[in-house]
């Protein structure tokens, strides 16, 4: 697989990684299965997607646990990416950025993860209550005592989405706030990479966030690249969703919506088509085209889907393919 450097340190990973999320949050929780998913990660790093991308809430602390279970055995294979800041309680989830819990959430993801480093850690999200100087320093010492690698920031932030709303108009500020923020600590200790949500459905980092990473060398984690998996082509308008799955109450996976966003759906299918490819591995390879620094890390399950999904750095799409892919409809529906 094509390789690609994360920010300045020129860390490389596999072109394309693995968002390990869906193995234990947010998703179908019937089709977890820890077998399952370790047969993913295995089939992933296989494949030469390196980068594995996780946190200590996800589960809580069981994706990690699990992804320690392959470090064991394959730990020089493996780039790996975790996050600190969140707690999750019984309603709800909150931030904690306070110096001596970051330093303690680490050492705690170390011993999950069965390994005496991580390549990226990330900040989930920053908390109102905390200088996000004092979060970033105390990270920073992290990396000082040979515990992390490189420093990543998480910009995915629902509350932001809903707060610009879903018209383009609105949405061109929604990375105004993360980039002042990533100024601020950027004085403190160098930002290696920013996480944030790109795909053909979702394209709003493209317009400030993107040239920012890419004119200081920042590298980007493309989250949810595949939107969710509406992308890929096997969700059926109208299917219904488990309790638990964030779609059940996402307003873009609402029968009438998922209908009405078919048109980009087929777009991609005409396109791959042409390739002998997947609507999943063009959405993949279109995130790909946007920038160097970009490293898509799609999200799944299920082994046969991270294989597909890491097939897509081989594929080369033309001129003519981005063009049609980019002239695709806008998205309906609101984002969160």
């Amino acid at each position: 697989m094509e390789r690609r450097t994360i920010g300045a340190t020129a860390l490389e990973v596999g072109a394309i990684g693995l968002g390990c999320m869906p193995m234990h949050w947010a998703y179908t929780a019937s089709q977890q299965s820890g077998e399952g998913a370790l047969r993913t990660v295995h089939a992933a790093l296989d494949a030469g997607a390196s980068l594995l991308d996780t946190a200590d809430m996800y589960g809580p602390f069981t994706n990690e646990l699990l992804v320690g279970r392959v470090l064991r055995e394959r730990r020089a294979e493996a780039f790996i990416s975790t996050k600190c800041g969140l707690l999750v309680g019984d309603q709800h989830v909150v931030a904690n950025g306070r110096p001596g819990y970051v330093k303690r959430a680490c050492d705690a993801s170390l011993r999950r993860l069965q390994t005496d480093v991580i390549d990226l850690y990330q900040l989930h999200r920053p908390d109102p209550e905390v200088p996000v100087e004092e979060t970033w320093g105390a990270m920073a010492e992290l990396v000082s005592a040979g515990k992390v690698r490189a420093l990543g920031w998480c910009a995915i932030d629902a509350r932001a989405r809903r707060r610009f709303g879903s018209s383009a108009g609105a949405r061109t500020g929604m990375y105004d706030a993360t980039i002042a923020q990533l100024e601020r600590v950027q004085q403190v200790f160098p930002v290696s990479c920013v996480q944030a949500e790109l795909s053909v459905w979702s394209r709003e980092a493209l317009d400030r966030l993107v040239p920012w990473l890419s004119s200081r060398g920042v590298g980007m984690l493309a989250a949810m690249p595949l939107g969710n998996g509406f992308l890929s082509g096997t969700l059926t308008p109208g299917q219904g969703f488990e309790p638990e799955d964030l779609r059940a109450r996402h307003p873009r996976f609402t029968a009438e919506m998922m209908a009405a966003n078919q048109p980009i759906v087929a777009g991609l299918r005409r396109v791959a088509e042409r390739h002998d490819a997947t609507a999943a591995q063009v959405a993949l390879a279109w995130v790909l085209a946007q920038s160097r620094h970009v490293v898509p890390v799609p999200g799944t399950k299920k082994a046969a889907w991270a294989v597909e999904n890491a097939a897509a750095a081989g594929l080369r799409l033309t001129a003519e393919d981005l063009a049609e892919i980019t002239a695709l409809p806008q998205a309906m529906g609101s984002w969160y």
